[in-house]
């Protein structure tokens, strides 16, 4: 069951209190960064390797993508999605993905922050 149906089912049932909606995660993203661990693998490489050099990260790394979610206020969280199969890796597939799996570690910080304030700290 994906978020906006929960919210949907949340709506229907008339539940008015204070919450953290998706509308509420999406506004707390100040930014959002993609990368492969191979792409992270070329980059430290980067560094070390003479002008005009070749870096080639070992295959399995292009598989590991990450994404790294930079919240109002500065915090990160990222989330992660590894393919088992190279012939089914889809770039834009693994970035979604990696991308649900940073928004599911949002949740429960919005959910400490909301509930801070609903306390009155």
């Amino acid at each position: 069951m994906t978020s906006e149906c929960i919210e949907q089912e949340i709506q229907a049932k008339g539940l008015t209190a204070p919450r953290v909606t998706p509308a509420d995660i999406e506004a707390a993203i100040a930014g959002e960064h993609y990368f492969t661990a191979g792409d992270g693998f070329a980059g430290a490489a980067a560094l070390t390797v003479e002008e005009g050099g070749t870096i080639a990260p070992p295959a399995p790394l292009d598989l590991l993508t990450f994404c790294v979610l930079v919240l109002d206020n500065g915090f990160t969280v990222t989330g992660e999605s590894a393919c088992a199969s190279p012939e089914n890796f889809d770039a834009e597939l693994g970035r979604k993905i990696a991308r649900q799996n940073a928004v599911a570690k949002i949740w429960p910080l919005l959910g400490f922050r909301l509930r801070d304030s609903l306390a009155g700290i």
